[in-house]
């Protein structure tokens, strides 16, 4: 909670700082995309090592996520975040100074170690620096700014693999991070959350139960489905995922409390998370390498033509928080998953090895406008949810649903890609990608049904808070 002294000066600093860690950690996610030929081109690799370079660094994300915001609450969030940004800062500079794909797949997971300690908290930090009658304005910037990382991601990737060499994407953060780290010690104010103890054995359990069905997904085509590595993550990782909750349920301070889920609107807006991630992660990994590969567009290129999906937020966000101010958020989401399915359906029907840019322009506008209508609603969704004192492990849940779909996307659409083409020629990778966005594109359809599904009058009243919200969505 925003303290009554609370200074506008402070609520500012906290407002850029915050925002601008969040763009560093979100842009992370994407900009390798559009460098991953010329990473491949350079390191050597193939379709296996590419995706652990995507997923190293989304699946240490996801799984640390809310034990970020658990050290944060425990040990002072703004010293855990100072913490997470030098983490992350180095990271980068070992990513780019890597000489192989190991050093670099170990590089990406430490800086994901970095991001899920700074940006779980970067939320908690400006809720507590900004009155509570702004907050919502404060998220809505703060969701503006992440999701100029998400429509910049390709682009910039792009600009620098082509201009100076993939390594540039990751030296980008150091300056960043350096000049961050100074501003957060000395400009955010330190605060503790009501929960100071660590659940160690939940984070292991949910880390362990998460890798395994990600390196079974992603050691699938190479391996064999049954070979016994790929089985055993299979089989393995939804056991140890069923342990963590059962432990979750039981435990007298659990990393994510399972009574966050007995509301509504705080599980429909994360299984939707995680579903809309699965599909459109996946597709922009696979569709970055369309571009340069079978369309014969340079990194810049491409990314330059993936601004009309990945730059429409900047366009739409402020209509879609308008809109969902007066009608609610959670219409305004379910429109923008359905036009994000509709949009990689389109992908789906037009992928060809000649097909026209112009062809592909009706498919990047639908995806952008949905994904658009998505962002700018569901932080607000996710925070106004819970109490004010769970607002830290509630941001944690929500990012790492994300993040988690996204490393499952990449593996799931790049396993399906596999199983029906590959490298080999153009036809052979548009023979593989266009099931792979067909399955993305089912993943997003039924994440909008997800969230536009009416609640019945008994689950509806059980829902209503017995708090008043942090923001009105």
């Amino acid at each position: 909670m925003a303290q009554p002294g609370t200074s506008r000066a402070t609520a500012i600093w906290a407002l850029v700082v915050t925002s601008v860690a969040g763009f560093m950690a979100a842009l992370d996610n994407l900009v390798v995309t559009t460098a991953l030929p010329s990473i491949r081109k350079d390191l050597g690799g193939g379709l296996t090592d590419l995706e652990w370079t995507v997923s190293a660094y989304t699946l240490t994300f996801a799984v640390l996520l809310m034990f970020g915001a658990a050290l944060g609450d425990r040990f002072g969030r703004r010293r855990m975040f100072a913490i997470g940004l030098t983490v992350f800062t180095a990271a980068s500079a070992a990513a780019a100074l890597a000489p192989g794909m190991g050093e670099l797949i170990a590089a990406r997971a430490v800086q994901g170690v970095g991001a899920a300690m700074l940006l779980p908290l970067t939320l908690t930090l400006l809720s507590a620096a900004v009155p509570a009658e702004r907050r919502g304005t404060a998220f809505g910037i703060w969701g503006a700014v992440n999701g100029l990382a998400v429509a910049t991601g390709p682009l910039i990737g792009g600009t620098l693999t082509e201009h100076f060499s993939w390594q540039w994407i990751f030296w980008l953060n150091v300056p960043i991070g350096l000049l961050l780290l100074p501003l957060a010690l000395l400009r955010l104010g330190e605060s503790r959350g009501p929960n100071p103890r660590l659940d160690l054995p939940g984070t292991v359990l949910a880390s362990a139960g998460l890798f395994g069905i990600v390196y079974g997904l992603v050691r699938s085509q190479p391996d064999g489905w049954t070979s016994t590595p790929v089985l055993t993550g299979l089989i393995a990782g939804p056991l140890v995922l069923a342990a963590f909750v059962w432990y979750e349920l039981r435990a007298a301070n659990p990393m994510l409390p399972m009574r966050l889920f007995r509301s509504r609107a705080f599980s429909t807006i994360n299984v939707a998370s995680l579903l809309m991630f699965v599909g459109m992660f996946g597709s922009i990994f696979l569709l970055s390498q369309f571009m340069q590969g079978v369309q014969g567009y340079t990194p810049v290129e491409a990314g330059v033509r993936m601004l009309p999906w990945t730059g429409m937020p900047m366009i739409v966000a402020p209509l879609a928080g308008f809109v969902s101010d007066r009608i609610g958020g959670r219409p305004v989401v379910a429109v923008g998953l359905a036009l994000q399915a509709a949009g990689l359906a389109l992908f789906a029907l037009v992928a060809a090895t000649n097909v026209s840019y112009a062809t592909l322009i009706p498919a990047l506008v639908v995806s952008g406008t949905g994904m658009a209508l998505y962002f700018a609603p569901s932080s607000n969704l996710v925070m106004s949810s819970v109490r004010p004192d769970e607002q830290g492990i509630a941001s944690g849940a929500n990012n790492a649903m994300r993040e988690v779909g996204g490393s499952l996307g990449v593996a799931v659409l790049s396993s399906v890609f596999s199983s029906q083409g590959g490298y080999t020629s153009a036809q052979s990778f548009v023979d593989g990608l266009t099931p792979a966005l067909w399955v993305g594109a089912a993943a997003v359809a039924v994440a909008a049904a997800v969230v536009a599904l009416p609640a019945s009058p008994r689950r509806r009243a059980v829902d209503l808070p017995s708090h008043p919200p942090v923001a009105v969505s």
